[in-house]
C-alpha cells in the first residue's frame, strides 16, 4: 500500500508519522519550570539549586529548568521582578521559596491567572492574604516550628531553669521566620529558661554579628543564642569568639549548612536542623510536573526535618 492513500490531507496526518517537521505545537514541547529561590548568597539555597539541577539532569526528557535567585534575603521587589519575567516566558510552572509571605502573593495571582501552575516551597505563604484572594497555591516544606522547637529542647538540655537566652529571628514578614520563633519559644517556656531578647538579624551573617555582639555586652549573663538559620549562627559564633567567651555561651542553628558542621564537631554550635535542602525544590518540581500531567491541584505536603548535632556529624 502506497504511503499517500494512509494520509488524510493536513498537516495533523503527517505530524503522527513526521513530528520533526510539521508538530510544532507548545504542547508537544517539554514545561519549563522555574525555580525562583531566595538568596543565592545563602548556602541553603544553593544547595537548593544544586539538588534541583541535578534532579533535572536526571529527567532531561520531561522537563527545563529555569532557576532564579536573588542577591539577598530582603530584596522582595527583585523576586516580584523574576516572577514577572517567568511570565512574560510563559513557564507553565513555577516552583517558589517567597521572601515575603505576602508581597509575592499578588504576582503568583497573577502566574496562575496566565495559566501557570504555581507550587510554594520553604517559607510559607500567609493563608490569610490567600484566602482574601481565594486562591489555592499548594505548599511544599517543612513545619518550621516543630524544628526549631526540636533544636530548642536539645538546648534546653544543656541549661538550666531561669538561665537567659535570646532569640536572632530571621525576617519578620516571612511565615517561616515566625515559626522558628515560635518553636524556639515552646521548647523555652517549656523548661523554664528566659527568654531576655529576641532581634531580627533578617537571616544575614553580617547582621547576626553586630545584634550577637552588642547583646553580650547588654546581657552578660546570657547562655545561649537560638539562631533562626545558620548564616545567623555563623555570625553569632564569630560575635562570642571575639567578646573571648568561646566555650560559655551556647547557639543553634537551623539548616544544616556545610559551613556548620565542623562548629558542630568543634562544639562552638550545639545543634541545628536539616530541613533537606538539596530536596525541598525536587519535592516542588516534582509536584508541578503531576499538577501539570493530571490537572489537578496537590494537597500541601509535609517534608521531614531532624536534629542534627556533633554525634550525627560522625556518621
Amino acid at each position: 500500500m502506497k504511503l499517500s492513500s494512509l494520509l488524510k490531507p493536513g498537516c495533523l496526518a503527517l505530524a503522527i508519522l513526521l513530528p520533526a517537521s510539521c508538530n510544532t505545537a507548545p504542547q508537544a514541547a517539554k514545561p519549563r519550570v522555574a525555580l525562583v529561590m531566595k538568596s543565592l548568597a545563602n548556602e541553603f539555597f544553593k544547595t537548593m539549586q544544586d539538588g534541583a539541577t541535578a534532579h533535572q539532569q536526571a529527567h532531561a526528557p520531561e522537563y527545563e529548568l529555569i532557576a532564579n535567585g536573588i542577591k539577598d534575603e530582603l530584596d522582595v521587589a527583585r523576586q516580584v521582578e523574576i516572577v514577572e519575567q517567568m511570565i512574560a516566558r510563559q513557564v507553565q510552572a513555577i516552583v517558589i521559596a517567597p521572601a515575603d509571605s505576602k508581597a509575592l502573593i499578588a504576582v503568583c495571582q497573577r502566574a496562575q491567572a496566565a495559566g501557570i501552575v504555581v507550587i510554594n516551597i520553604d517559607n510559607k505563604l500567609d493563608a490569610a492574604v490567600l484566602a482574601e484572594r481565594n486562591l489555592r497555591i499548594p505548599f511544599v516544606g517543612p513545619d518550621n516550628r516543630k524544628g526549631a522547637r526540636l533544636a530548642g529542647e536539645a538546648l534546653a538540655r544543656e541549661l538550666k531553669p531561669g538561665d537567659q537566652v535570646a532569640i536572632l529571628e530571621g525576617v519578620p514578614t516571612a511565615i517561616n521566620a515566625q515559626q522558628r520563633k515560635a518553636g524556639f519559644e515552646d521548647a523555652m517556656k517549656a523548661a523554664g529558661i528566659n527568654i531576655v531578647s529576641s532581634q531580627s538579624a533578617s537571616w544575614e551573617t553580617a547582621k547576626a554579628n553586630q545584634v550577637a555582639a552588642a547583646l553580650l555586652v547588654e546581657k552578660p549573663e546570657l547562655k545561649a543564642v537560638l539562631c533562626a538559620n545558620d548564616n545567623m549562627a555563623l555570625g553569632a559564633v564569630a560575635a562570642i569568639r571575639a567578646a573571648g567567651k568561646a566555650g560559655q555561651i551556647r547557639v543553634i542553628g537551623f539548616d544544616n549548612i556545610q559551613a556548620v558542621r565542623q562548629l558542630l564537631k568543634d562544639g562552638q554550635v550545639l545543634a541545628t536542623v536539616d530541613q533537606h535542602g538539596d530536596q525541598l525544590a525536587v519535592y516542588g518540581i516534582e509536584y508541578a510536573l503531576e499538577t501539570l500531567k493530571n490537572k489537578t491541584s496537590p494537597a500541601d505536603r509535609e517534608t521531614k526535618v531532624d536534629l542534627i548535632t556533633a554525634e550525627q556529624t560522625k556518621n
